[in-house]
């Protein structure tokens, strides 16, 4: 089920929505679990198991490490010290806790590509007998990036002393499921709701605001993310096009991810504040954005600071000196890359970022960015950002080498090449990347434009959110990005 569908918005929310205020307040915690667990299995039930599964094993790990299982069931549950030594028992639970996420995340994750890999080794070998013949390959369940690193985080939160273990099953429940963030983000970390599962406020206020994110993403999705995104496809699915049609197809794509992503974002973080929950904000005009680094900040922010203080920080982050900086740092976007998909495509986009990173932390203040016009350090780093997201849209590897050549107008054309400009420069598509620029670049976030509401921002996010539904129904078209990762 996704966001921006007839069956959500016009049958799920609104039955959510009334179940919820109608429901005692105590109850309301398990009737969001099991309204989300619906909306998980929606697709596949099973699905549905492996997600319980990591939430009951890092439950218990949470309980062990903070000492309030078995006899300790009735006593006050408290922070452990910072930095504070730790028993046996609760190292064995925080192994236990990462070790089963990153296998259940594994397995599904990188099994068909390990496969694959491995039989393309022994074919280059010329050992094809040694190949294995798999019949059956592995699915992929939806979100399952998103809530493993989500309740991962639990635990280790709790081992770290930065939040308290909590008792309450339903509610812990109710965290790692949640339907808003739940199957492509923000990802959430306990201590920034745990308060908020104790106790919120809910208020006209808090809710028109969160309607009007929903609105305003449902409109960056369905009128710019889905246009922007069909250009794309047909330059990518392409045999072969022109250089200026190969960069037109990838600025489509860059556009098609950003709206694609932060309309996702932006609609989860509505929907949490219909229910009283306020989530971190995940998107910071990273096309604004004057350097890689910069990039990083603003970009998929509950990503790159999960990577950040689970990953980067505990390898050394800074401290271990120069050299160790820079393998910190390629290492965490390789791993950054893996965690977006099961392909050297990834790993390629991951070490283009990680080397970017490495090279502007290298020059410092001496930066090739320093001397150069605020405009033109924001042309260069979106023309990288580009560069890199090939790899990321890319089929495979030798595709995305081939869009490389076509970009520098390398590629060999053919009679269908001439058809592609037919297609792409169509008004509707034009007129939908003119938009997708003004709005990166000169229009105010969802998150500044709904700090303040009046009846003329109210009347506009209206009219987008009724055209949106409009095209919604003439939309075949219509997927999530982020859905698959």
């Amino acid at each position: 089920m996704v966001f921006s569908s007839h069956l959500f918005i016009f049958y799920f929310l609104p039955m959510v929505l009334l179940l919820y205020y109608l429901c005692p307040k105590k109850a309301r915690h398990f009737l969001l679990t099991a309204m989300s667990y619906l909306f998980y299995g929606w697709a596949n039930p099973l699905f549905v198991v492996l997600m319980f599964s990591s939430t009951v094993i890092d439950y218990i790990c949470g309980l062990v490490v903070a000492r309030q299982f078995g006899p300790a069931w009735k006593e006050p549950v408290t922070l452990l010290e910072k930095g504070g030594s730790r028993l046996r028992s609760q190292k064995v639970a925080m192994i236990i806790s990462i070790v089963s996420n990153l296998t259940l995340l594994g397995f599904f994750k990188y099994f068909n590509f390990g496969i694959d890999s491995y039989n393309l080794a022994m074919q280059g070998l010329g050992m094809a007998d040694s190949q294995f013949d798999i019949f059956y390959r592995i699915t992929l369940p939806l979100g399952i990036s998103f809530y493993t690193f989500q309740s991962m985080s639990y635990s280790i939160d709790v081992y770290r002393g930065d939040a308290k273990a909590i008792r309450n099953f339903t509610d812990f429940s109710c965290y790692v499921a949640m339907f808003p963030q739940l199957v492509a983000g923000p990802i959430i970390r306990f201590q920034e709701v745990a308060n908020q599962l104790e106790e919120r406020t809910h208020t006209m206020e808090k809710f028109a605001r969160g309607v009007c994110f929903f609105c305003m993403g449902m409109a960056k999705k369905v009128m710019l993310a889905n246009p922007c995104g069909k250009v794309a496809d047909t330059c990518f699915d392409a045999a072969a096009v022109s250089m200026m049609d190969a960069w037109y197809g990838v600025f489509g794509y860059a556009f098609q991810i950003y709206f694609d992503f932060s309309a996702y974002s932006d609609m989860a973080i509505g929907l949490g504040l219909m229910m009283g929950f306020v989530f971190p904000k995940n998107f910071d005009s990273p096309y604004h954005s004057q350097s890689i680094t910069e990039l990083w900040q603003r970009w998929h922010i509950s990503l790159s600071t999960w990577l950040r203080d689970y990953l980067y920080i505990p390898l050394g982050g800074n401290r271990k000196g120069e050299g160790r900086t820079y393998i910190n740092l390629a290492l965490v976007m390789l791993l950054g890359g893996l965690w977006h998909g099961s392909s050297w495509n990834f790993i390629i986009w991951g070490a283009i970022h990680g080397g970017m990173l490495a090279l502007e932390r290298l020059q410092g203040k001496d930066s090739f960015y320093r001397k150069l016009p605020k405009a033109a350090k924001i042309l260069i780093t979106f023309l990288i950002t580009c560069l890199a997201w090939v790899f990321f849209r890319a089929a495979d590897l030798p595709s995305a080498l081939a869009y490389c050549q076509s970009m520098l107008g390398f590629s060999e054309l053919n009679d269908g090449s001439l058809l592609i400009a037919g297609l792409i420069y169509k008004p509707y598509y034009v007129l939908s990347m003119l938009v997708a620029i003004v709005v990166v670049w000169w229009m105010p976030q969802t998150w500044d434009f709904t700090r303040k509401l009046n009846w003329p921002k109210l009347a506009a996010i209206t009219t987008l959110f009724i055209i949106s539904l409009i095209a919604l129904t003439t939309q075949g078209f219509n997927p999530f990005i982020y859905f698959i990762f």
